[in-house]
């Protein structure tokens, strides 16, 4: 199987998940603590994972733990600041709004992480893709604007 069927195949299945995540935030009914159901979805999201856990070797945990320990306390960190933009976006504007997380998250994971930090290669294709995620935020936009007239 090519790159691009794989890759495409991984993005598809991690975008089924965040429809089925969506889906499921839009569903709940808001309550005083926001962290409530942050707090059961992601307890229940980590049993699968353990679960999933299982299913691999587990070689050597000590030593892999202490030499990812950073990376995987930034990583939490990212998980967490996104739990809460997530739930707040869609529980207060719906998932069409997601169209933003999708862009921003275009400029700053695909440009500031992979770009500036880890060095990612960059031509004009990548910088015609950005040029035409912000239209479409403009777009979104527009047609919001548009629909309450």
């Amino acid at each position: 199987m090519n790159v691009v069927v794989r890759a495409l195949l991984f993005a598809l299945i991690a975008a089924i998940g965040n429809a089925v995540f969506v889906f499921g935030q839009k569903k709940s009914i808001p309550g005083e603590n926001p962290f409530i159901f942050l707090t059961c979805s992601l307890s229940l999201c980590v049993l699968f994972l353990v679960i999933s856990t299982l299913f691999f070797p587990l070689n050597d945990m000590k030593s892999y733990l202490s030499i990812n320990g950073r990376a995987i306390l930034i990583t939490g960190i990212g998980l967490f600041i996104t739990y809460i933009g997530f739930y707040f976006l869609y529980s207060r504007f719906g998932a069409s709004y997601y169209i933003i997380y999708a862009v921003i998250s275009i400029i700053t994971t695909s440009i500031i992480v992979g770009v500036l930090v880890f060095k990612d290669t960059f031509n004009i294709y990548y910088l015609l893709s950005i040029v035409t995620a912000i239209t479409t935020i403009v777009l979104f936009f527009m047609g919001q604007q548009a629909g309450r007239k």
